[in-house]
């Protein structure tokens, strides 16, 4: 069967990236989008879209019925859902199929199988794959999960039987927090996933995470596209995936490859999967099946030359895999980093609002689903870019990768791109002594900022950069109304912190600075002071558009700058640098009152109250639970008093920074 007409159940870079190879393959993509992204850049690549609901996915790309419905009115022959949302959904798959269109994904069955973690785990003792000990079975009961944890002693995995994409697991190291961590666990179970059974494994403390990418015909011939290492992450979300795996035994990873390939063989699975393991040493144990197509494919594309989409179009349309086993080669090493809207600041709580600047660097392959001026919603992943360098060897793409985040500017939201480049140039990573929890006790060390070697010389030529961009014509430029300045002289009398054009600079970590900017001498020489009163000069001129060279004693940079929607932007030797120049800023004391407002860190839903107006709360304790883009956040008091004014319920949807509660002083 020719696909004519395909509807890409999804969002963001996946749908941009199935719609262009679809269109390359004489395809007609079909995108569909929510009332949230009704300008969202895969509507606009896509070209043709329909709209199948409100912002909340559950209200629009999770609706079965409204995929089927826009797939007939637009006449798709098949649907593509992507990862995520309905992508493993045994009802939507067989729903497609009985609208009379074909599903690009594994049978139902096979996605029910591997959909329950219980169900998985018995296919692969069926298959003589390694597997994790744990208690047998899913549970659902918190005393015999309570009864069960203690029986096999800490540490101890809870893991929802829906999981997946790095959700929906808790790790129990304390007896104290064990109640708290079911009752959670149960809770996200639930409302992610829609069962509240949980898995209980043993804990493998410093494993590596290695995943084979699997394709099969449907009819027994299954092949593995080698292996991807996903050792890198945080709460168990993958942060920077690579392939092949460095430093593990090539026999090692051949045997968990021909592992994967004979758990699809035993279910005749179809299209692509991914067969997922933990490396203890030289043991290893299957973790799960991601039956669909993975958000790290770009890497095993790169290494092996294949377009993974182009090859599931092709098996599902019956036209099988087209190679076998022997085709395959390992070329080069691939690296990805997933560049996030979150804020490190405050835990990598998801950063929302919108893109005022946004600069991806060029020269090697950038998977996004945005797009300077678009907004970053709560409603959905928050993933601004995937970045991905082919190299030689590891060791190259390595230092690409860290080169290129240097070369990345993002305004409007915070983002994690200096936590990747801290991690792309970490000695431990660079020499694989990594496991999956080794972010976790970095996180201080891999989110401070790296030092600049001239800081001030670059805050000198931004405030520099300022001052000429922001006078187009010459009755205007300060430089040719030399009243404006006069007394203004290096050791010249007067006091030279109110002279001079004063600009507030504000850096990517919000440091402040006031500077004030004259010239000296000919007209491209500037004197720029700090407000410690500290003077340094440079010449700086725009040769070309956008071209700056900059000159200081005997030392000459060129930089590409530029100041654009309030922001300013400069390429530097020393990476990309970002500045938000302003009038001098007024800073106002704190308010004790503050303390006792209990507000939103960030846009999301509530997801559960935990007190009531009148009830006595003690410093630190729970308010509310609140859901963004993945997460749960507990949101807790400052300070200790009498819970009061709740203003919101359960499942309300709130703003960032929108009070929720009052804390009152108790009469005592």
């Amino acid at each position: 069967m020719k696909i004519k007409t395909l509807l890409i159940a999804n969002r963001g870079e996946i749908a941009c990236r199935i719609a262009r190879t679809a269109r390359a393959s004489g395809i007609t993509p079909v995108g569909v989008h929510s009332d949230a992204d009704a300008n969202a850049l895969h509507v606009r690549e896509i070209g043709h879209s329909v709209c199948i609901g409100g912002g909340p996915a559950s209200e629009s790309y999770l609706k079965i019925h409204a995929v089927i419905d826009a797939a007939k009115s637009v006449g798709a022959d098949a649907i593509h859902p992507g990862y995520g949302f309905l992508a493993e959904n045994s009802d939507f798959a067989r729903a497609v199929e009985a609208a009379g269109m074909v599903f690009m994904g594994p049978t139902p069955d096979t996605l029910e199988r591997f959909g329950d973690k219980a169900s998985a785990k018995e296919a692969a003792v069926t298959a003589s794959v390694p597997v994790i000990s744990g208690a047998e079975g899913a549970c659902s009961d918190p005393q015999e999960i309570a009864d069960e944890v203690r029986a096999m002693g800490l540490p101890v995995l809870l893991k929802a039987v829906g999981g997946g994409g790095g959700r929906g697991q808790r790790l129990v190291t304390d007896e104290a927090t064990l109640t708290e961590d079911i009752e959670g666990a149960l809770r996200e179970a639930k409302s992610t996933f829609g069962s509240e059974g949980l898995l209980l494994e043993r804990f493998l403390p410093e494993a590596r995470h290695v995943e084979v990418q699997i394709a099969g015909d449907g009819k027994g011939q299954v092949v593995h596209l080698f292996e991807r290492d996903c050792t890198l992450q945080r709460r168990h979300q993958k942060v920077i995936e690579e392939a092949p795996a460095w430093g593990l035994p090539r026999a090692l990873l051949d045997k968990i490859a021909h592992d994967a390939v004979r758990l699809g063989e035993t279910l005749d699975y179809r299209g692509l999967g991914t067969v997922e393991f933990l490396v203890a040493g030289d043991e290893y144990f299957f973790l799960e099946v991601n039956p669909r197509i993975q958000v790290e494919h770009p890497v095993t594309e790169a290494i092996t030359g294949l377009d993974l989409v182009a090859l599931h179009l092709r098996i599902a349309e019956g036209a099988g895999l087209g190679l076998v086993q022997d085709d395959l080669a390992i070329n080069g090493h691939a690296v990805e980093a997933r560049l996030y809207a979150e804020d490190p600041a405050m835990q990598f709580a998801p950063s929302t609002g919108t893109l005022t600047t946004l600069s991806l660097p060029d020269g090697l392959r950038i998977d996004s689903g945005v797009e300077e001026g678009d907004a970053v919603t709560p409603f959905y992943d928050p993933m601004i870019a995937k970045m991905v360098v082919h190299a030689a060897d590891r060791e190259t793409a390595l230092a690409q990768l860290a080169t290129a985040l240097d070369r990345v500017a993002v305004e409007g939201v915070q983002t994690n791109r200096a936590f990747l480049t801290a991690l792309a140039r970490n000695p431990e990573f660079e020499q694989m002594q990594v496991h999956t929890r080794w972010i976790d006790g970095m996180l201080e060390e891999l989110t401070q900022a790296s030092p600049l070697a001239r800081p001030d010389l670059w805050k000198a030529a931004a405030a520099v950069l300022f001052v000429a961009s922001s006078r187009s014509d010459a009755s205007a430029n300060p430089w040719e109304n030399r009243d404006t300045f006069t007394g203004w002289r290096l050791g010249l009398g007067g006091d030279v912190m109110e002279a001079g054009q004063r600009v507030t600079l504000t850096d990517a970590a919000d440091k402040s600075e006031e500077l004030r900017v004259g010239p000296i001498k000919a007209a491209d020489t500037y004197t720029v002071l700090s407000e410690s009163g500290e003077a340094i000069s440079l010449a700086m001129r725009e040769f070309t558009p956008g071209r700056w060279r900059i000159s200081k004693g005997d030392d000459v940079f060129l930089i590409d700058a530029r100041l654009q929607a309030g922001v300013i932007e400069m390429d530097t030797p020393e990476g990309r640098l970002v500045f938000r120049p302003a009038a001098p800023l007024a800073f106002a004391g704190g308010d004790a009152a503050a303390d006792r407002a209990v507000a939103s860190p960030l846009t999301g839903m509530i997801a559960e109250i935990k007190v009531a107006d009148g009830q006595d709360v003690a410093e630190g304790d729970v308010i509310a639970v609140m859901e963004s883009m993945k997460l749960e956040i507990s949101i807790r008091a400052a300070t200790a008093g009498i819970a009061s004014n709740i203003s919101v319920s359960n499942g309300d949807m709130v703003d960032r920074g929108q009070v929720i509660a009052e804390i009152l002083p108790s009469e005592e």
